[in-house]
């Protein structure tokens, strides 16, 4: 088996996974802004990072992975401008910030369960570590880095000579106006807040008493303080989307390593985009698509997750119906293939693999360890299923292997039920018996074709009924 390897985005390139504690792994992972629903864009991301975390347990590692929810101070603009987003969605439903962050926390927690997730080691709510972001604001006060304006105190990054390097930044070549409405008060276009004032004419939902005055935190140094907490100064892994590396991330580094003097975070990883044929899938736009949405439509969370695992975390991956219902088709047939080789080995997996098993096994884990390559090694699966030179019971337990990784709950398939079959092929299909009974063979044939089209194969049985199974 390969070492792993990881894509670094510090380094852009491809290097072996090193931890600093051999056989632990301390990971952080950029969570939600709990202001609205997850849409299956922001899901992607989480998604990925669930892949990342099942391939390091996969390699025998023991991961402390951290998440952290944003419930304060995340902005409309990420850059420090606008208003909060979290008060915004207060605006906007007539509840409270914290009843606001409750509803959809248990939402967002339920997107994750659909989709086979697993849970972090720990969940940290920006608004219960008010006072370690105070002293991380107070420390880098303390060593020069600040300076306070009308509306906060902010980060001087001229003062921090490695700014921008994640992101490839050319900080004196950037031009007014391109990354953030430049202010009269701020030093540099890329400063940011690190605590921010509560507006003298109102009064917020949330804010705190600070050596400064009473605000809020802003947005990066939530993560910088929580991560330090649960992971210490220095730890292995952080992730997030990839639009979290020109700003959020670059200022997390920033703020963190002037702090401490010691470097932050030795592997970063980030998740591509999922777009529409519109483009990037986006909340501010007004209507995207939930999970939910997808689960009412009769989609399966599953459907879902088998459709990310058709394209590597690093490339945009395309959305529309017509690719989730490809998606679904392939994991209807995959599952036929799974039952298939459960009932002819009655459900009880080889102990011991054969050459060609330990073959198979290798792959498998072989391409997982090339920067997560879950799309080949579902291909993988798909050579065992279909091999006849392996034995079912062989074919069952490397199933069961790789599904560790990919998630995709074969362990759970009730091989008793038929596949589901979706509404609108047994609709089809009822047509097609109608036109037989009054001997419209043309039209017969067609309905059959159009089945067939759409992933399906119909049988006819006895009596003058049929069978549905996915195409093989």
């Amino acid at each position: 088996m390969n070492k792993l390897q990881l894509f670094n985005t510090f380094t852009r390139k491809k290097e072996e996974f090193i931890p600093l504690e051999e056989g632990n792994v301390k990971m952080y992972c950029c969570g939600p802004t709990v202001y609205n629903f997850a849409h299956i864009g922001n899901l992607r991301a989480y998604f990925f990072e669930d892949i990342l975390k099942r391939v390091l347990l996969f390699n025998a590692y023991k991961v402390n992975h951290v998440v952290n929810i944003t419930d304060v101070g995340h902005l409309v603009s990420d850059d420090d401008e606008g208003e909060d987003k979290m008060e915004k969605g207060s605006i906007r439903e007539g509840k409270t910030v914290w009843e606001i962050a409750e509803f959809y926390t248990e939402a967002f927690m339920e997107d994750i369960k659909n989709l086979n997730i697993l849970q972090p080691s720990v969940w940290c709510k920006a608004t219960d570590y008010i006072k370690e972001q105070v002293e991380m604001v107070n420390c880098l006060e303390k060593k020069g880095f600040t300076y306070s304006t009308t509306d906060g105190v902010y980060f001087d990054t001229m003062k921090f000579p490695e700014y921008g390097k994640l992101a490839l930044l050319d900080i004196h070549g950037l031009e007014e106006g391109k990354r953030i409405a430049f202010s009269e008060e701020k030093k540099n276009k890329t400063d940011f807040a690190l605590w921010k004032f509560s507006p003298k004419e109102k009064q917020r939902q949330m804010e705190w008493e600070s050596p400064w005055g009473k605000g809020f935190p802003g947005w990066h140094i939530e993560c910088s303080a929580m991560s330090r907490k649960f992971l210490g100064d220095t730890f292995d892994i952080h992730c997030g989307g990839v639009d979290h590396i020109p700003i959020h991330h670059t200022n997390e580094i920033a703020q963190s390593e002037s702090c401490t003097g010691k470097q932050f975070v030795r592997y970063w990883l980030h998740g591509e985009f999922l777009i529409e044929e519109k483009g990037k899938m986006s909340k501010s736009a007004g209507e995207f698509l939930r999970l939910k949405t997808l689960m009412d439509k009769g989609y399966s969370p599953l459907d879902y997750r088998y459709f990310l695992l058709m394209t590597h975390y690093r490339k945009k991956i395309k959305f529309s119906f017509d690719n989730l219902d490809a998606a679904r088709n392939g994991f209807n047939n995959l599952k036929s293939k799974f039952e298939e080789a459960y009932k002819l080995s009655d459900g009880i997996a080889a102990q011991d693999l054969s050459a060609k098993g330990k073959e198979y096994e290798e792959n498998f884990a072989n391409c997982i360890n090339d920067d997560l390559n879950v799309t080949e090694g579902t291909a993988v699966l798909w050579e065992v299923l279909k091999d006849d030179s392996l034995n079912p019971a062989e074919k069952l337990s490397l199933a069961y292997k790789f599904d560790f990784v990919l998630g995709l709950k074969i362990n759970e398939i009730n091989v008793s039920a038929s596949v589901e079959i979706p509404p609108e092929i047994s609709e089809l299909a009822e047509k097609r018996k109608e036109a037989k009974s009054n001997k419209d063979f043309k039209s017969a044939d067609e309905l059959r074709n159009l089945i067939l089209e759409k992933g399906y194969e119909i049988k006819d049985i006895k009596g003058g009924g049929y069978e549905i199974k996915p195409k093989s």
